[in-house]
């Protein structure tokens, strides 16, 4: 029962669709009290649809089946096992915004991001497909 579920969440979690997309506005001319520090990021949101079905039509509850949504990121599109999760997030969450991570990622840097489902088991999920970004 645990390699059917597996098997069906991996399968399940590819069909998570991502889009990544700036927004929001730049902070005014002259308003920032750290005149040395480079201004704050606009917001850089990642949304994501989350697998709704096992890939044999059985249904599958985010809520109930999954445990954690893990989030991945690279300057490249290699994902595998040995990569370290650098955000989790609930299951019920649907996005995250990805300028949370600047003090880790340069600016102006093509970076990837995939997600991965993780079951109540702790079973994980294939990587999604990655998807590129820049701060």
């Amino acid at each position: 029962m645990i390699r059917r579920k597996q098997i069906l969440l991996i399968l399940a979690v590819l069909g998570i669709l991502l889009s990544a997309c700036g927004g929001g506005g730049g902070a005014g001319a002259g308003t920032s009290s750290n005149e040395g520090s480079p201004p704050p990021l606009p917001a850089k949101i990642m949304s994501w649809d989350p697998p709704v079905s096992f890939t044999d039509g059985t249904p599958l509850n985010p809520v109930a089946d999954l445990q954690d949504i893990e989030i991945y990121v690279r300057q490249d599109a290699s994902f595998g096992s040995n990569d370290q999760a650098v955000a989790v997030v609930a299951p019920v969450d649907r996005s995250f915004n990805l300028a949370l991570l600047a003090p880790s990622l340069s600016r102006g840097t093509i970076y990837y991001v995939s997600l991965r489902a993780v079951s109540t088991t702790g079973m994980k999920s294939d990587f999604s497909l990655g998807v590129s970004f820049s701060l």
